[in-house]
């Protein structure tokens, strides 16, 4: 681990002037990292993350009412609105955690909440309820990490489930890539649920372009190439562009399998595109009247758990491929890190993005490099740029950005060789932790499995006492989270 107090390093560190100023601020000569680093880190973070710009508009919202998602008064959200506060919550809740925070962890709208929005929530309540009840889970989350209740937590997770944490997240990341770059893809049946590419083939075009990506920044990292990453991504979507310009496959708009997976790359015949920030202060607290105190409170549950973990999950995973962990998993600025992921769902849930939370993404820029915030300040300029230059985001296509995913999955999953086997009762928490993630599309159902088995299994292997209170109330919230169904079920009734 890079300690950020070291005074060899710090001793370099520039006394005076601007650029030292700013150096002493980020510890980035403290952390063993450069200008060029942290910059190249900065851009690659945003490449791999841009995509959010085009996907939370189809998630959240339509081009017409007859292909959007409309809530329960048929009320829908407009996507170049959307796309608009989509851009703008990212770049100001990436440059303000990377300022307060100083960590090299990108934000923008988490794809667990809006799709969770989007087919469960909008069915009852109107968008703008929705939102409000996004913002509620934000405030909350504020106020867990204001008191230290969420950092204290964090601190009662043990060691061994942290890093587990960090390798499952290191399988998502890689399965996430996969499952983009149309390499893995759903059978349609029951068993095998999915399938290598469409039906055993993976000669499609974009899935090609995936894999010249992954072996080209494979060779790359082998070869310990400076800025590896971003080399690979430049240059497969510049074979991304030139194939599509012969080939012209065209996105697969969910009936063309051999198509790209979200946009073609292609060069855009306009730059500019003015942003349209309509949603702002589109938020209503009317869903404790339409669907009632306890329907509302679930909901908001929900939410809070989801987000309130995943956060963590991610926080811990990036930390520790960043080097910034001590021995317990804890990194710098915790606290502050923990009521800045919060005020990402206040601020999401305001302008009607959904809640902002760190992106595992972000690991794509630590592999490159980044250990500081200032790489943080490059992403989210560049997401602000993004607001008014939206068709530039859409040349790099998905494929080629899931190619890094699973560089940067392989590199977290290399973390397992820290973990104990020589104890089941470690064993089956951490492999529970390891595989849920991935198999159910969710970081926070992984660390729930991970702290019911780890207190129910080691508490009946004889070391109840080792297990902090804390963990036991955790888990047993993680219990109501996992049957939160019929409990829902009880209420309506």
């Amino acid at each position: 681990m890079i300690s950020s107090t070291d005074t060899t390093t710090s001793a370099r560190s520039p006394k005076s002037g601007l650029k030292g100023r700013f150096d002493r601020y980020f510890e980035i000569t403290g952390r063993g990292s450069s200008w060029s680093r942290e910059i190249r880190g900065g851009v690659v973070t945003f490449v791999t993350m841009a995509y959010i710009v085009i996907l939370n508009p189809l998630i959240l919202g339509g081009f017409s009412a007859d292909q959007a998602t409309l809530d329960v008064a048929g009320g829908w959200l407009p996507n170049a609105q959307v796309a608009a506060v989509t851009a703008l919550t990212a770049g100001v809740m990436t440059i303000l955690f990377g300022v307060i925070a100083r960590l090299p962890f990108g934000f923008a709208a988490g794809l667990g909440i809006n799709s969770f929005l989007a087919a469960s929530v909008v069915g009852q309540i109107t968008w703008p309820e929705a939102m409000g009840l996004v913002l509620i889970n934000g405030l909350i989350i504020v106020l867990l990490s204001s008191t230290g209740l969420r950092a204290m937590i964090f601190d009662a997770v043990p060691q061994q489930l942290k890093i587990a944490i960090t390798v499952g997240i290191g399988f998502f990341i890689a399965f996430i890539g996969l499952v983009d770059s149309g390499f893995v893809r759903s059978s349609g049946a029951a068993s095998p649920p999915v399938q290598l590419g469409d039906n055993g083939s993976v000669v499609t075009l974009p899935t090609t372009v995936f894999v010249i990506g992954l072996i080209l920044t494979g060779i790359l990292l082998a070869r310990k190439v400076k800025a590896a990453l971003l080399i690979g991504i430049v240059a497969t979507t510049v074979i991304a562009v030139i194939l599509e310009a012969i080939f012209k496959v065209g996105p697969s708009l969910g009936t063309n399998p051999a198509g790209w997976n979200l946009n073609a790359p292609v060069l855009p015949t306009s730059l500019v595109a003015a942003p349209d920030f309509g949603l702002i202060g589109q938020v209503s607290f009317g869903a404790f009247e339409r669907i009632g105190v306890l329907a509302a409170v679930m909901l908001v549950f929900t939410l809070v758990f989801t987000n309130f973990f995943d956060a963590m999950g991610t926080m811990t995973g990036l930390a520790n491929e960043a080097g910034l962990s001590d021995k317990k998993g804890n990194f710098p600025r915790l606290k502050s890190a923990l009521i800045v992921e919060g005020v990402g769902a206040v601020v999401g849930g305001a302008a009607s993005a959904s809640s902002n939370t760190v992106f595992i993404e972000s690991g794509a820029g630590i592999g490159e490099g980044a250990r500081t915030g200032f790489a943080n300040v490059v992403t989210g300029v560049l997401f602000l740029a993004a607001m008014f230059f939206t068709p530039l985001t859409q040349i790099v296509p998905l494929e080629v950005a899931a190619s890094a995913l699973v560089i940067v999955g392989a590199l977290m999953v290399s973390q397992i060789r820290h973990i104990d086997f020589g104890e089941f009762s470690i064993v089956l928490p951490v492999f529970l932790t390891i595989v849920i993630m991935p198999l159910t599309y969710s970081i926070a159902n992984g660390i729930g499995a991970g702290f019911i088995s780890w207190v129910l299994v080691r508490s009946f292997s004889g070391k109840a006492k080792a297990i902090s209170p804390l963990l036991w109330i955790v888990a047993a919230g993680f219990l109501v989270y996992f049957v939160r169904g019929p409990i829902e079920v009880l209420l309506a009734g």
